[in-house]
């Protein structure tokens, strides 16, 4: 068995990873890097390809698969609901970065044509790959791939979280004899806080303002981070208004209609339909002059209706803007956390809300990746990816110096033999 790294190679994005066996080869996500410009991974031929896997619906790790539709007939494999949350997000990016993608939107239909949806744990052939994926504990139908390919067993961890969260249950653990693992080190040289602490103060927080008579502003990922902040509130019954706005009703639609992807489907229904769901321009002026906390993407702030909300209430020091997604360097989001600024038609806006961040991840810690690797026979290789250079770092250093693993850090295009 070969492994080919081609993205998320000492960084964060453009995850993507060639599994090539004797008669065939597959690949394992091919995802974009979104900044201020898009970032595409090393270029592989379809024509080299006998089949795509995808771990989860984000941009990062399914943005460039539908180039691959543009002239073929892959069949790409993910656990629903991956495919209808890729069909949402993808659209949307082609909506908003025009020219720079190399496909349009029939080729994202076509790959639609081609997907081939599977279940945790069933096993399926992948070219001459036995393929099963089983629970990332990410976001609702992601998985982690395990590759078996002439007496090899490859664990690919994609974007994995072993703590449970209110929308789906922590990442599966049984992984069996590995050869090799490949482990995402997102935040290798930290842990986050506690989480029930987390939540209540949260929670707490949005009271504070809301019985103050303000107004919150919580802007989050359109898929998994805004329906699981909904369902918080809903689970620490929070007796005031909630309203959702944007991209996260397509995917609270979407999860209704795969509830097995959920961990308490109960919750879930009660909390979507507590909350009031923002049908138009009418609705989100009136959400944006009442007390309670409105839900939006962009997560970052860096388009959607989130930004009609900061323009409407930043300026009032009774409500407040509580962010609880990744805040990438320069982003919006960044800098209204590090300069207490918000940038609106091309001017810097001092913003007089209440600002915090609330760490709500869905990827693991310090201490869950260091425990996935505690768990893993001795003989087994480690390779590093999807972190910044020196979480990436740490984490093949600690594993190899405590553990006495043979770990490796991949550059774009190297390949590693098993």
């Amino acid at each position: 068995m070969q492994l080919r790294f081609l993205g998320a190679c000492q960084e964060v994005g453009r995850s993507a990873i060639a599994v090539k066996g004797a008669r065939s080869q597959i690949l394992m996500d091919y995802g974009v890097m979104i900044n201020h410009d898009i970032g595409f991974p090393v270029h592989v031929s379809p024509r080299d390809l006998d089949a795509v896997i995808l771990t989860h619906a984000h941009l990062d790790h399914s943005g460039l698969i539908p180039l691959f539709y543009v002239h073929s007939k892959l069949p790409v494999y993910a656990v629903e609901p991956t495919f209808k949350l890729t069909r949402v997000l993808v659209r949307d990016m082609i909506k908003l970065s025009g020219y720079f993608l190399p496909y349009e939107y029939m080729d994202l239909e076509t790959m639609m044509n081609h997907a081939v949806p599977v279940e945790y744990h069933s096993k399926f052939e992948a070219g001459d790959s036995e393929i099963t994926m089983i629970n990332a504990g990410h976001i609702p139908g992601s998985a982690q791939v395990i590759v078996k390919n002439d007496a090899r067993r490859v664990l690919y961890t994609g974007d994995f979280n072993l703590i449970p969260t209110h929308l789906v249950p922590g990442a599966d653990r049984e992984y069996g004899n590995l050869d090799a693992i490949v482990i995402e080190s997102t935040y290798a040289m930290s842990d986050h806080p506690d989480r029930a602490e987390s939540e209540r103060n949260f929670v707490l927080a949005c009271k504070e303002v809301v019985e103050g008579g303000g107004t919150v502003l919580v802007p989050a990922f359109g898929v998994g981070r805004s329906q699981e902040i909904i369902c918080m509130l809903a689970d620490h019954n929070f007796n005031h208004k909630v309203f959702v706005d944007g991209m996260a009703l397509d995917a609270i639609r979407m999860l209704e209609e795969h509830p097995k992807a959920l961990k308490d489907e109960q919750l879930f229904r009660r909390a979507m339909k507590e909350a009031e769901q923002i049908k138009n321009w009418h609705d989100r002026r009136r959400a944006a002059r009442t007390e309670g906390v409105i839900v939006s993407p962009a997560g970052m702030l860096k388009g959607g209706a989130s930004v009609f909300y900061m323009e409407n209430i930043a300026s009032n020091q009774d409500n407040g803007i509580f962010l609880v997604s990744y805040q990438v360097q320069g982003s919006p989001g960044r800098i209204l956390l590090d300069e207490g600024q918000f940038i609106l038609h091309g001017k810097a806006r001092k913003v007089s809300a209440r600002v915090e961040k609330f760490d709500f991840s869905s990827h693991g810690g310090k201490t869950q990746l260091e425990e996935t690797l505690k768990e893993v026979d001795k003989k087994t290789r480690v390779f590093v990816i999807h972190g910044e250079e020196g979480n990436c770092k740490h984490l093949a250093e600690w594993a190899s110096q405590e553990l006495g693993l043979q770990t490796s850090i991949p550059r774009p295009g190297e390949t590693y033999d098993l």
